[in-house]
């Protein structure tokens, strides 16, 4: 969890970052900004907001060595010397500057922050953002006009809605740091250039990424796997999704041979559903952990995704929430039926 009681901004520098494709081009400024602590403030809830719910944490990773991440080095030298900021982020503008050639990514101001005191994890530690907002919203001035008003309106940033950002903690610097990241405009292709060209980032390998992993790997055995070896009903496969929530919300640790035992339960399927691990890591990049703590945030998030429904044509949905011997499958002349029992009809 992040908290920011006592953070407070020290340094903060903003060049003007456009779109390559666009022939636009990349305005520096000459020094960091001088700001009193008003501004400082309004740019505190600006910037920090957005991650005060963040439990989702990435590290810098690079091909052959961590060193050469554009970002990486650039931010090291930051946290090694401070008075670096403002030469470093003209070096941070110019690499997004060359990522930046999708023709949606628009052009926008690009803020290097300098941040005292932010807690994660229960660790104080200094941090530094890379902010970039792309899109602006009218504004109305109304004021006295003699006797009567007027109404002007401008062009601003609303500080209610940062676009894009990344918090880097001064923490786990062999390993990458731990970075929360903020992309709230793109979400087709162009999204890649903020997260993977010009961050180059990877999920963090804690207890959220683990536990995102094994419930997006139960989600895809049991929708897809499943099927082509055994024969299995909507309504089993309903089942064993809900019984693998179940196991998740009502444990504090994962075990692998203890999951696969109380939740699948049958060898043939225990056997195919390791297989299918080992081929979903091997697919996906992905490492899955047999052992370790569940993150209550992933489980949430994961589980919304994870649908307890079964979809008959266009008519009727099923939705099955409890046990799953309350409902028979058959067919007769008429065609396929549900059967149902239940005690009261609210």
């Amino acid at each position: 969890m992040i908290q920011f009681y006592e953070t407070s901004i020290q340094s903060v520098a903003i060049h003007l970052v456009g779109n390559k494709n666009n022939d636009e081009h990349v305005k520096c400024s000459h020094s960091a900004l001088g700001l009193d602590e008003k501004t400082k403030n309004v740019l505190i809830n600006y910037f920090i907001k957005p991650f005060i719910q963040k439990q989702e944490y990435y590290t810098f990773c690079h091909d052959i060595n961590l060193n050469m991440n554009e970002v990486f080095a650039c931010v090291s030298e930051i946290f090694d010397n401070v008075e670096y900021l403002h030469k470093q982020s003209i070096n941070l503008a110019k690499h997004l500057y060359e990522q930046s050639f999708h023709p949606k990514v628009k052009a926008g101001e690009f803020y290097t922050v300098y941040f005292n005191d932010c807690i994660i994890d229960g660790e104080t530690v200094d941090a530094v953002g890379l902010f970039k907002s792309e899109n602006k919203d009218t504004f109305l001035k109304v004021f006295p006009s003699g006797d009567d008003f007027d109404v002007d309106s401008e062009q601003g940033i609303n500080i209610n809605k940062l676009d894009k950002g990344c918090l880097i903690f001064n923490t786990e610097r062999e390993n990458g740091y731990i970075v929360a990241v903020v992309d709230n405009t793109n979400k087709g292709a162009e999204a890649q250039y903020w997260m993977d060209d010009f961050l180059h980032i990877r999920q963090r390998k804690d207890e959220y990424h683990n536990t995102q992993n094994i419930l997006s790997l139960c989600k895809n055995f049991v929708k897809n796997e499943l099927p082509q070896h055994f024969e299995v009903s909507k309504a089993d496969q309903v089942d064993l999704l809900n019984k693998s929530v179940k196991f998740f919300k009502e444990n504090e640790s994962f075990n692998m041979t203890e999951f696969a035992n109380e939740v699948i339960g049958q060898p043939d399927i225990i056997n195919s559903f390791n297989q299918f691990k080992s081929s979903f890591q091997q697919n996906y990049d992905v490492e899955i952990a047999d052992n370790f703590a569940i993150s209550e945030s992933a489980v949430k998030k994961q589980t919304r995704s994870l649908k307890s429904v079964i979809k008959l044509d266009k008519n009727f949905h099923i939705y099955i929430h409890g046990d799953r011997e309350l409902i028979e499958q058959g067919e007769d002349k008429k065609g396929k039926f549900y059967k149902v029992y239940y005690q009261e009809e609210n």
